[in-house]
């Protein structure tokens, strides 16, 4: 109670008498405190307990693997993508094997460049990653470097969490790897198409400054690499072209349907939706 009372005291303006390193602080700060001291013989750095890990075990070691094929197929049937005798976790599931082989592998398929197994796809990345802070000396020893890089790999491996896809593409292949996800714009600098210029007529407005940046994306794979480019495009809601803004992307959602609907193929890079605008704003 005294000590919530402190709490309480020092919240309503006044200075608690305690000493900032007193032993009477909440416990949760004593906690905070202890993981934030270096400890005997540490530089100053980041401290790093083990949670997923055990020192001097490798977290593949821990995983039963099986070699199997990842295959992709279309609704008409045909392969769309194979690769064979690649080495994955026993317990991950098919659709998860296609998805990380198809798209996250890199090298060219049937090539030693290839990665063959998540081990050299999980492996590069947090390599990369740890390398890089090791260079800028971001963790307190080298036990705590090794402890995030075990947990880092264990919390990959086991599917507890998972980087977005430029990280899974470009990190450890990339000299300045691009890692980020989406980048994009706002347009509402640009004037509405309800303005008058002065040399007569109307401002084309944002919406169709979209179109022209909507087909760069289009012919812009990420990096050349396994997708194309996705943009952002922001309007702010007191621009008066917001409502254009809004419907935009539904008008043209319109269009691909009518597409599909006279047998054009619908899939996500099928001429239908390759042949109206937006389709690579969010």
């Amino acid at each position: 109670m005294k000590d919530h009372a402190a709490i309480h005291a020092a919240g309503a303006g006044q200075q608690s008498a305690e000493p900032s390193g007193s032993s009477s602080a909440p416990p949760f700060v004593e906690t905070e405190r202890a993981r934030a001291r270096p400890r005997a013989g540490a530089s100053a750095g980041l401290t790093f307990p083990r949670f997923f890990t055990e020192a001097g075990v490798d977290p593949f070691d821990e995983i039963e693997w099986e070699v199997r094929a990842a295959a992709i197929g279309n609704e008409r049937g045909e392969m769309v993508f194979e690769q064979r005798d690649v080495e994955i976790p026993k317990f991950w599931s098919q659709q998860a094997t296609n998805i990380v082989v198809s798209k996250y592998f890199r090298g060219q398929i049937g090539t030693p460049e290839r990665e063959r197994s998540v081990k050299q796809l999980v492996g590069r990345v947090v390599t990369t990653i740890t390398e890089w802070a090791r260079a800028q000396k971001y963790f307190a020893s080298d036990d705590d470097l090794h402890a995030f890089s075990d947990d880092l790999k264990h919390i990959l491996v086991y599917q507890k969490a998972a980087f977005n896809s430029p990280v899974w593409f470009n990190c450890g292949f990339e000299k300045a790897p691009q890692c980020s996800a989406c980048s994009g714009t706002n347009l509402s600098s640009i004037r509405s198409s309800r303005e008058l210029l002065a040399g007569g007529g109307t401002a084309s407005g944002p919406v169709s400054f979209m179109k022209g940046y909507d087909a760069f994306a289009g012919v812009i794979k990420s990096g050349g690499k396994t997708r194309r480019a996705a943009k952002m495009v922001i309007l702010d809601a007191d621009h008066p072209d917001i409502v254009d803004f809004i419907n935009c992307k539904v008008e043209e959602e319109k269009k691909a349907w009518a597409l599909i609907d006279a047998g054009y193929d619908g899939s996500f890079t099928g001429p239908a939706y390759s042949s109206v605008f937006f389709q690579n704003s969010n």
